[in-house]
């Protein structure tokens, strides 16, 4: 079964730099779609980012494109967030997760996710 941990979060002010990763476990990372997203309180889970098994093609919430890069490493069995230009608003707890099934279409719908690691707190000071 796959786990995922996420880390890299943080205290940081508004206009400032995290790059969150995600490390998973299991030999097959590299064939499955993996997405990030976050909750902030009081707020439901929304979709931030995802990329799919290659890392060939990415997914973007219209709320951090340009701003934020998935990428991934499939050597390393890690996931990346780099989130640039951080505003109060993306204060939240970012999880990172893996769709049902290898190849996979990737989507922003969390439904199509069937692992989610535990989550880090960003929080951004304005």
């Amino acid at each position: 079964q796959a786990q995922l941990e996420e880390s890299g979060g943080g205290l940081v002010q508004a206009g400032d730099s995290l790059r969150l990763s995600c490390a998973a476990t299991g030999r097959t990372f590299s064939s499955y779609a993996m997405g990030w997203f976050r909750q902030a309180p009081g707020k439901e889970r929304e979709f931030v980012a995802g990329i799919n098994w290659s890392g060939g093609i990415t997914q973007y919430a219209d709320s951090v494109k340009g701003r934020f890069t998935i990428s991934r490493d499939n050597a390393k069995s890690t996931l990346y967030l780099q989130m640039n230009s951080l505003k109060a608003e993306d204060t939240a707890v970012y999880y990172c997760a893996r769709t049902r099934a290898p190849y996979q279409m990737m989507t922003g719908v969390s439904s199509s996710f069937g692992y989610w690691g535990q989550g880090t707190q960003v929080t951004v000071s304005s």
